[in-house]
């Protein structure tokens, strides 16, 4: 085979995983042990937090909480200077909390 053809196949093929592992990683949340008992997924756990408040997420994780069901997703949103944490009940998709993050972030 041609040693062009052989070069670009081992180009190709460390692209793939090179993009697999960071599709990984941009998918990893805290907490992503406890989704199986979760009936929401993260996608929808976000696009409801971001309907409450709408802005970029800048972390996110799964945990077990008081209130709600006890399983909540959080996210701190950022809009302008304020980042806003929004709690989503991860079995029934009720916001549960909707406020200005407090001096002491988790």
């Amino acid at each position: 085979m041609n040693q062009n053809i052989i070069f670009k196949r081992n180009v190709l093929a460390v692209l793939a995983v090179t993009m697999t592992a960071f599709a990984i990683n941009a998918s990893a949340y805290t907490g992503q042990e406890l989704a199986g008992s979760a009936k929401l997924s993260i996608q929808e756990a976000r696009a409801i937090a971001l309907k409450a408040h709408p802005g970029k997420i800048t972390d996110e994780e799964l945990e077990k909480e008081p209130g709600g069901s006890g399983l909540r997703y959080s996210f701190d949103i950022r809009r302008g200077k304020v980042t806003q944490e929004v709690g989503v009940d991860a079995k029934t998709g009720k916001v549960l909390e909707n406020a200005p993050e407090g001096k002491n972030p988790d």
